[in-house]
């Protein structure tokens, strides 16, 4: 499995020729509602020449659903996407229409396609639909656990496998997201091997080396996570 971080949330999962794709802020929509996050990171093109085979938003926020972002994948008609989003991101997406399958992602739902079960979980945020989302690797026998933007809340632990091999999880301490401090509590309660902090770098100068945990992976906007 090749991982790659888009930067703020936004992940790319790639293997034998299928990619996932969660979150993908790739413009600078939200300094037209906010100055002050401006993008600290310039977008790469190259991520808009992929079709992802699954689309994945967690909620409807800009940085995660962002309408200068969505609508260009959406428009693409080499492959049918399939869309996985919670109600409101999945009625902005949908309306979009085309040739893609636009699946109301809720919590407990599943999803299982390409050799990997999407299931959605529990996330204490703002937008109340908001979810996480557990990938499971049905080929490769892995499982990765994205919680989009959350606060640290108990309730979420029993929607969570008991075998998690990577977790990837906000930092900021800001929006309804965890700290540092907090998200390394949070990443320890989840078991997994590997805790990649994200949510850093795009809108601020937040240092992630502060936060503190023996298996951390720190990413590089746009490289490789190296989870080995």
């Amino acid at each position: 499995m090749k991982i790659t971080w888009l930067g703020q949330a936004g992940l790319l999962f790639e293997r034998d020729g299928v990619s996932v794709m969660i979150d993908p802020y790739l413009s600078d929509s939200v300094v037209k509602v906010e100055p002050k996050n401006y993008r600290r990171v310039p977008v790469e093109e190259k991520f808009f020449d992929i079709t992802p085979d699954v689309l994945i938003f967690t909620h409807d926020h800009l940085d995660h659903y962002d309408p200068e972002t969505a609508p260009r994948f959406f428009a693409k008609t080499d492959k049918r996407m399939t869309v996985l989003a919670p109600t409101t991101a999945w009625n902005k997406a949908r309306a979009h229409k085309g040739v893609h399958n636009y699946v109301e992602f809720l919590r407990h739902t599943e999803w299982t396609e390409h050799g990997f079960c999407f299931t959605a979980v529990k996330a204490a945020h703002s937008d109340p639909y908001a979810i996480g989302v557990v990938i499971e690797d049905l080929v490769e026998q892995k499982t990765y656990y994205v919680t989009g933007d959350t606060l640290y809340s108990k309730e979420i632990f029993a929607d969570l496998p008991a075998k998690i091999d990577a977790v990837f999880f906000p930092i900021n301490g800001v929006g309804n997201n965890m700290n540092m401090t907090d998200a390394a509590r949070f990443a320890a309660k989840t078991g997994a091997k590997i805790a990649v902090p994200l949510h850093f770098g795009m809108f601020d100068e937040l240092d992630p080396t502060g936060f503190k945990a023996e298996n951390r992976v720190i990413p590089e906007i746009y490289k490789e996570i190296k989870l080995n």
